[in-house]
């Protein structure tokens, strides 16, 4: 039975992608590399430290990983405070309101920095309706490993039987598949070219896992 749901954050809650692309970019700018739409696109669930680790092997840079999610997170702090390309995804309010009512127990479990996680929460009032946040960024391993999914699921009190991710990015439905717990997969217009292969469900319309219709498909 259905008792909790771990939410990814970014193109799962908020369209942070717009962001997320336009920090990454200028920070690519700032280094003089040229990143592919492949390659970007490879990135998507990944934190960002793993991410600029792999930018540093990639092109033999001298800079550290460190000093590249500095450049980053310097771009997007800013963007964040004075870009208006910044909103909820379309129905995920209802969603987590439907959910949170009918006694769900909620957890965000990102590969976003929990000074990001903390600002969106902040923003659009999030924390009424959460028991729990983890950040990708604090573990050991990052998405496709389970870790993350693990210690979320463990946090709500129940088996993991009992709980379900809400994913949208290829790495995030892998570390949902690898800890075994039931994965549906929001097929969101900001995350193109994901694999949703390995999800249990897969969704374009939150309005498809309302809680009614749950109690039928998980």
């Amino acid at each position: 039975m259905l008792k909790a749901v771990l939410f990814d954050m970014d193109g799962v809650i908020v369209d942070t992608e717009p962001l997320h692309r336009k920090a990454y970019f200028k920070m690519f700018s700032d280094v003089q590399i040229t990143v592919d739409e492949a390659l970007y696109t490879s990135f998507t669930g990944q934190s960002t430290i793993n991410i600029c680790k792999r930018l540093v092997s990639h092109f033999g840079l001298s800079y550290t990983p460190e000093y590249l999610v500095t450049l980053k997170r310097q771009h997007f702090k800013y963007l964040f405070k004075n870009d208006t390309d910044l909103a909820l995804i379309d129905g995920v309010l209802d969603l987590i309101k439907d959910y949170h009512a009918n006694g769900l127990k909620l957890v965000v479990a990102s590969s976003a920095s929990m000074p990001n996680i903390n600002r969106i929460f902040k923003r659009f009032d999030l924390d009424q309706y959460f028991i729990g946040k983890f950040s990708g960024a604090d573990l050991k391993q990052s998405k496709p490993h389970p870790e993350i999914f693990t210690k979320a699921a463990a946090h709500t009190g129940f088996s993991k039987a009992d709980c379900m991710v809400i994913e949208d990015s290829t790495n995030g439905i892998r570390a949902a598949h690898a800890a075994g717990i039931f994965c549906t997969a929001f097929k969101s217009v900001h995350s193109t070219g994901q694999d949703y292969s390995l999800a249990n469900l897969v969704i374009a319309d939150y309005k498809a896992i309302s809680y009614s219709n749950l109690l039928n498909l998980v």
